[in-house]
C-alpha cells in the first residue's frame, strides 16, 4: 500500500523525541475471513497525534485491541516502546467512549483516578499519603476536583471523560488510545476534553492514537492521519489525506470533500453533504451504507 507523503508539519511532529513509542511492520488484520487492512507500516513518535479514521467496520478500534494486547495481529508485528506488545502495560493510557453508568453505582471520580494511579481496577484498596497527593494532582489538573467525590454515575458526559483523561494519564503514560472519546458530547465539550487531551500529550510528549467519528472537532492538533477504508489505508497530514483524489482513490467511488467555515464536508456518491463522519467499529462485518 502507497502511502501519502507528509509534508513538513508532519515531518516535524516525526522527528520530536527520537524513537518511535508504536512502530508497525507489514502488519495486517483480519475479521474472520475479511481482511481489514494489511501491509501497514507506520511509526508513532512521541508527542504526535494521529487521527484514525475511516467508515464503520473498517477496522480503527481493532487496530487500538491490537495496541492494547486484546487481538493479535493476523500478519507482521507491532512493537510498544521497542517491545512486543503486551496486555495490561501500565505505559498506555486508554480513554473509551463515554459510557453510561447505571443510577446508584458509588464509584467516584476520585475512585476512577485512583485505579489508574494504584493499578488496582476493581474493589476498593487503601492507598498511601503519596497516592492520594497524587490523585488530588491529576484531579486538578483535569479539572476534576470540584466533582471529584461525586458518583461518575451523577456526571455530565463532559465530567465523566475528564474524569476518564485524568484516569488514563495517571501512570504517565508514552501512548494515549482513544477510542471515540467525544461521541455524545455536546460542541463545547468536545472541545474541552480534545483541549484536555491535546495539553496532556505536550506536557508529557505522549503519542495520541485518537479514533473518532468527526475529525472536524481535533482539525487543529492532529499531525497526521491514518484513513482506513475497503481494505486499505492512506496516511499523511489532513491536508493530504482528507482530499477527494485520494478518498474517491481509497472508495472506489466519486468523494468530494469541501472545507467551509473551517470544517470539513465529505460528500459521497448518491448521497447528501454531512460533515465527516467515521463511525466507530465494534467488529461490524459490513460498513454502514452511505457514510463515508
Amino acid at each position: 500500500m502507497t502511502t501519502v507523503q507528509t509534508s513538513s508539519r508532519t515531518a516535524a511532529a516525526s522527528g520530536r523525541g527520537g524513537s518511535a513509542v508504536l512502530a508497525l511492520r507489514d502488519a495486517a488484520l483480519s475479521y474472520g475471513v475479511r481482511p481489514l487492512w494489511s501491509h501497514l507500516d507506520l511509526d508513532v513518535a512521541p508527542g504526535e497525534f494521529l487521527a484514525v479514521l475511516g467508515p464503520n467496520g473498517a477496522g480503527k478500534t481493532s487496530l487500538l485491541r491490537t495496541v492494547l494486547g486484546q487481538q493479535r495481529l493476523t500478519s507482521g508485528s507491532m512493537s510498544f516502546l521497542g517491545q512486543p506488545v503486551r496486555r495490561g502495560h501500565r505505559r498506555i493510557g486508554y480513554i473509551p467512549q463515554q459510557r453510561l453508568m447505571e443510577a446508584g453505582t458509588p464509584l467516584r471520580a476520585r475512585d476512577m483516578v485512583a485505579q489508574g494511579v494504584t493499578g488496582h481496577r476493581w474493589g476498593v484498596r487503601p492507598v498511601s499519603r503519596a497516592a492520594r497527593a497524587r490523585i488530588d494532582r491529576i484531579l486538578d489538573e483535569v479539572g476534576a476536583t470540584a466533582f471529584a467525590d461525586a458518583p461518575v454515575a451523577e456526571l455530565s458526559g463532559g465530567e465523566q471523560q475528564r474524569t476518564r483523561v485524568g484516569q488514563a494519564i495517571a501512570a504517565d503514560p508514552a501512548l494515549l488510545l482513544c477510542d471515540e472519546p467525544l461521541i455524545s458530547l455536546d460542541l463545547r465539550h468536545q472541545r474541552g476534553v480534545t483541549e484536555l487531551i491535546d495539553r496532556q500529550r505536550r506536557q508529557r510528549d505522549a503519542a495520541v492514537l485518537f479514533v473518532t467519528h468527526d475529525v472536524n472537532p481535533i482539525l487543529d492538533v492532529v499531525d497526521r492521519v491514518l484513513y482506513i477504508a475497503g481494505g486499505r489505508f492512506r496516511i499523511g497530514a489532513p491536508d493530504e489525506v482528507l482530499r477527494s483524489d485520494v478518498l474517491s482513490d481509497l472508495y472506489g467511488t466519486p468523494v468530494d470533500v469541501v472545507r467551509t467555515m473551517g470544517r470539513i464536508v465529505i460528500v459521497g456518491a448518491n448521497e447528501a453533504a454531512h460533515d465527516h463522519h467515521c463511525d466507530p467499529d465494534p467488529h461490524a462485518v459490513v460498513p454502514d451504507e452511505g457514510r463515508i
